[in-house]
């Protein structure tokens, strides 16, 4: 077997996960020995696509935990800021934001936990594959909603990443990863389709 050669790049640098060490690898001429195999040879990806179940659902359970931060954060906020001779919250307005992103949070949860569920019982990943999936798109659009709502009830304290907004700036930083990573939401969504047979 010929050695291994690895090259890596410099970090590159990230929209979100800041502390993600993100770098370019590439491995050139790697040959795997037999006796290394793990499977069938030219049958890894059923293996592959069963175990993005457990990165997804991750990702479930984490944007519907990030959903309810900027609901939690944006609440708190709106009980002791005030404009106009009352607190954010005596606005109707801010009251509708902050119902609007309750009633997506607890959706979210709901889905955590049936899926939870179904995972706890030993359903199979081939068919629990699409939920997860759906799951996952209605969470990360979901955890997007409320970023941009908390942020509208911070407003200008929203936008620095220091201070009584920055959880929820940061948050809105990490929507776009947490969309993509484990498959787009247009990946998900036809794969789901296909799988469910819709």
């Amino acid at each position: 077997t010929s050695p291994i050669t690895l090259r890596t790049g410099t970090r590159l640098e990230t929209q979100g996960w800041l502390s993600s060490a993100t770098t370019l690898v590439r491995f050139d001429d790697v040959r795997v020995p037999v006796r290394n195999v793990i499977g069938e040879v030219n049958r890894g990806f059923i293996p592959i696509m069963i175990n993005f179940n457990q990165e997804r659902m991750g990702g479930v359970i984490a944007g519907t935990r990030f959903a309810r931060d900027c609901l939690t954060d944006a609440s708190k906020y709106a009980a002791v800021r005030r404009t106009f001779g009352k607190t954010l919250r005596q606005h109707q307005v801010i009251r509708v934001k902050l119902a609007e992103m309750a009633r997506t949070v607890e959706s979210c949860q709901a889905l955590v936990e049936q899926l939870a569920c179904a995972l706890s019982v030993g359903t199979d990943p081939r068919v629990i594959g699409a939920r997860i999936m759906l799951a996952k798109v209605h969470v990360t659009r979901a955890m997007e909603m409320c970023a941009r709502e908390a942020s509208q009830v911070f407003g200008g304290n929203c936008y620095l990443r220091h201070g009584v907004g920055e959880r929820v700036e940061r948050i809105y930083r990490e929507v776009r990863v947490m969309a993509i990573g484990g498959g787009s939401e247009e990946i998900l969504l036809d794969s789901a389709a296909r799988l469910s047979k819709l």
